[in-house]
């Protein structure tokens, strides 16, 4: 048996590749859109991936399943449990050879057998994969591969069909869903390896392990949520307590997964600009431009309308919670990252990249008089001081659990800044924003979605950590604690 677990950790996700070495036929589960990572890892190994599947209608990234459908014209094995809302559309209404899956159904690759397992709770549709090797072993089963289901140390999150997708009352009836999933999982042998979707990082639970795989016994030994799932209301308000705001691209992701991606085929090529185009795009209202210089070269002077989004582990979700496909996007980056950039974006399905510039163009169009926007940094002295008056908001960006758990600055308005793009309309466009996260990073991001939307801000600098340090204090609800 060949087997494969590919790590993506931007998106902190796991793909799994698996194949039989007798017949040389593979298997790949839950691949993303960039499918040719995939297709080279399997002629290094001289086989044929013959047949894809995935464990359940992804939020965080585009699934590449039709791509190889399309481009390869593989068999395509989905779940035709849950709902049905939350059906693989595509899969129905296309020509595809596929398969549709119900709770107990098997399939097989040579000697590699699957059989599938209903885990509604994070999706209504939802399944596992038990996988026996019948070549060796006995053909008792090898390990799960678990998707959101189960992860080292924690479980799928039940409330985006609610918090992203929007389908309202959802969330309470999918934690009780989960619940009767796990009472599965409790069944299975304690020796069964446990190949989760995502690791730490991800968005799809609240405290993943960074571990790539576990085992059945240690996770019931170990793992926190199962072990709150001896009681069903319990862990209701276990499971649904604490989970981060969904950046604002998951409920694009969900539909457009459960529809069909646009077929891909090859990735844009964007060319490197010339100056002297440089004004048209920026008085564009159709355009939206991504600059991932750091943070000081970007407050020194960035192209007016920029979002500020640097190369870093957090660079498809800053872009994705604050750019959407309708706008034509440039970039401005180094030549040798943009590359990079593209995968990273179309990944979350943002294709339309018409072209790059980098930080010496930048300094070309600026000795011709080019127009730059600077943003301002502020200190904690200075954010006591612009409290008193009236004519300035405090917008915390941080997770509303994050409030809770650590407290916050009185007369603070919190938005995540995953979440702002979709709550614009709260925040005053008559005042000055003081934009504060924990330590000064993700407001960097908000500030750069802010000023681009033609609001006047600043960041605070070192945020809540910097405030706490000057000695002042936070609030947690009405009652002041000290840090």
């Amino acid at each position: 048996m060949f087997f494969r677990q590919i790590f993506e950790p931007k998106l902190a996700q796991y793909s799994y590749l698996i194949g039989c070495q007798q017949t040389r036929e593979a298997v790949i589960i839950d691949p993303m859109r960039d499918i040719d990572r995939y297709i080279n890892i399997a002629n290094a190994e001289g086989l044929k991936i013959v047949a894809g599947t995935e464990t359940h209608i992804h939020a965080d990234y585009l699934s590449g399943l039709k791509e190889f459908g399309d481009r390869l014209k593989i068999q395509i094995l989905v779940s035709d449990e849950g709902t049905d809302d939350w059906k693989y559309e595509w899969v129905k209404n296309g020509d595809y050879t596929s398969r549709l899956l119900k709770d107990g159904d098997t399939f097989q690759f040579g000697n590699i057998k699957f059989e599938i397992v209903h885990t509604p709770g994070h999706t209504p549709e939802h399944i596992c994969y038990v996988v026996s090797d019948l070549a060796g072993g006995g053909g008792n089963p090898m390990g799960i591969i678990s998707g959101d289901f189960v992860f080292v140390g924690d479980v799928g999150r039940p409330d985006l069909l609610e918090s992203a997708a929007g389908m309202e009352g959802a969330m309470v009836p999918s934690a009780k869903e989960l619940y009767e999933s796990l009472q599965k999982f409790k069944s299975f042998q304690n020796y069964l390896q446990v190949w989760p979707g995502h690791g730490a990082g991800s968005a799809c639970g609240k405290a993943l392990g960074a571990v790539p795989s576990s085992t059945v016994g240690y996770e019931l030994q170990f793992n926190p949520a199962i072990r709150e799932a001896g009681n069903k209301d319990g862990f209701v308000n276990y499971i649904l307590s604490g989970q981060p705001e969904p950046p604002m691209y998951f409920a694009r992701m969900k539909f457009e997964n459960k529809t069909g991606p646009k077929y891909l085929g090859k990735f844009p090529e964007p060319t490197r600009l010339k100056t002297s185009v440089i004004n048209e795009v920026v008085s564009n209202d159709d355009t939206i431009i991504i600059d991932t210089r750091n943070w000081k070269k970007y407050k020194s002077g960035h192209l007016s309308g920029s979002i500020f989004a640097p190369m870093d582990s957090a660079f498809n979700t800053t872009v994705g919670c604050y750019v959407t496909p309708d706008k034509s996007i440039y970039l401005i980056l180094e030549e040798d990252q943009y590359q990079e950039a593209v995968i990273d974006l179309i990944r979350i399905g943002l294709d339309n990249i018409q072209g790059f510039f980098t930080d010496d163009d930048l300094a070309e169009y600026k000795s011709s008089g080019g127009e730059f926007i600077t943003s301002e940094d502020i200190t904690a002295t200075e954010l006591k001081e612009m409290l008193v008056d009236e004519n300035n908001f405090l917008l915390d960006v941080r997770r509303a659990s994050e409030l809770e758990e650590i407290g916050f600055i009185k007369g603070a308005y919190n938005i995540a800044h995953t979440q702002l793009y979709n709550h614009l309309e709260e925040v005053p466009k008559d005042k000055k924003i003081m934009v504060q996260c924990l330590s000064g990073n993700r407001s960097r991001y908000a500030l750069s979605f802010l000023e681009s939307n033609g609001y006047e801000a600043v960041n605070v600098m070192g945020g809540l950590i910097k405030w706490v340090r000057s000695g002042e204090k936070l609030v947690r609800e009405t009652e002041e604690v000290t840090q």
